[in-house]
């Protein structure tokens, strides 16, 4: 990525979030959500891996993230 390039335009989110929480947002709520989702599906790859590792596959697979799914979005569940 260069640099000075953004990863996602912040109003845009700001402008999602608000519309369907209908509550204020503090200044740097975008940048919470992004690493949250960041932090999600890097224990969603780390989960499947691990599926798929036991299950025997040479790698991860649909499947092996299908599996993983439901165990990490539980644990993000807020």
């Amino acid at each position: 990525m260069a640099p000075g390039q953004k990863m996602y335009p912040r109003a845009t989110v700001k402008k999602i979030v608000k519309a369907h929480s209908n509550c204020n947002l503090s200044k740097n709520v975008d940048v919470m959500i992004f690493l949250d989702y960041a932090l999600f599906m890097q224990n969603l790859m780390k989960e499947a891996t691990i599926g798929a590792k036991q299950g025997g596959e040479r790698g991860i697979t649909a499947r092996s993230v299908r599996k993983a799914t439901a165990d990490s979005l539980a644990k993000f569940k807020g």
